[in-house]
């Protein structure tokens, strides 16, 4: 299982991610995956990929297995193994041949009550299974409206940048602001490209400045392209969208 290519100099090849949430079925599921295996060679040089619930992970494998498309979980333990009913470790995803795992998102932050620090330490447990985490920050409608979206994202980043140059190299980070998430709203390309540029800089600052930098929050077909054409937006995060076939595909070929 290798390591991603963030780190790589030169340009960044464009990641379009699924995050399905709590959502699907098998018979649903496998509908889906047909449609997008299907359909991946179209959609030209961008990396696809999916995140599902753990359940689905070995149906998952079994349809996209030799395919173009990559997947991985949602969350994962900072523990490698012991008494921790319920959680599901790294190795664990490494069995089912995943290659990302989720970490910090919005909703586990809010639901789940996880800190910057244990989002810090669920990258490392992925990088030290062999994963590569897509870690996820983002601000609240409230601290947008009073101008605290680069203090917050800096506060989120600042354990996840801690682990240092080499580790932060091999991950993938993922802005979602949090009052654009399910809402109908997106964020402007301009918007997201400033939040996106003052990310860039904060790696750059840590001497990897070719860590791919993804958008999540209300993409769709009709503002993928005007995202992408964003300098410092590389690919997106997309959540409801990514449960139609032919919807999240279109965002990928955009």
């Amino acid at each position: 299982m290798g390591v991603s290519e963030s780190g790589v100099s030169g340009p960044r090849r464009r990641l379009v991610m699924g995050n399905w949430k709590m959502h699907g079925n098998l018979a649903g599921n496998a509908a889906l995956l047909a449609g997008l295996r299907a359909g991946v060679d179209s959609v030209g040089n961008c990396e696809v990929a999916v995140c599902s619930p753990f359940p689905y992970l070995a149906q998952v494998q079994s349809i996209l297995q030799g395919s173009a498309i990559s997947w991985g979980a949602q969350d994962l333990s900072v523990h490698a193994q012991g008494a921790y009913t319920g959680e599901v470790s790294g190795a664990m995803l490494g069995d089912f041949a995943c290659r990302w795992v989720l970490a910090g998102h919005s909703e586990r932050r809010a639901l789940h009550g996880e800190t910057d620090q244990l989002v810090a330490d669920k990258a490392a447990a992925a990088l030290a299974a062999g994963l590569v985490p897509v870690v996820c920050v983002g601000e609240t409608l409230d601290e947008q409206e009073a101008g605290r979206t680069d203090e917050v994202i800096a506060r989120q980043l600042a354990p996840v940048l801690a682990l240092g140059a080499q580790a932060v190299g091999q991950i993938v980070l993922a802005y979602e602001p949090v009052w654009a998430i399910g809402t109908g709203r997106t964020a402007t390309p301009d918007q997201a490209q400033e939040v996106h540029a003052g990310i860039r800089a904060l790696l750059s600052a840590l001497g990897v400045p070719g860590v791919r930098v993804l958008y999540g929050g209300s993409v769709k077909a009709a503002n993928a392209a005007s995202l992408f054409a964003m300098p410092d937006i590389d690919g997106a995060l997309v959540g409801g969208a990514s449960l139609v076939a032919e919807e999240f595909l279109r965002i990928a070929a955009a």
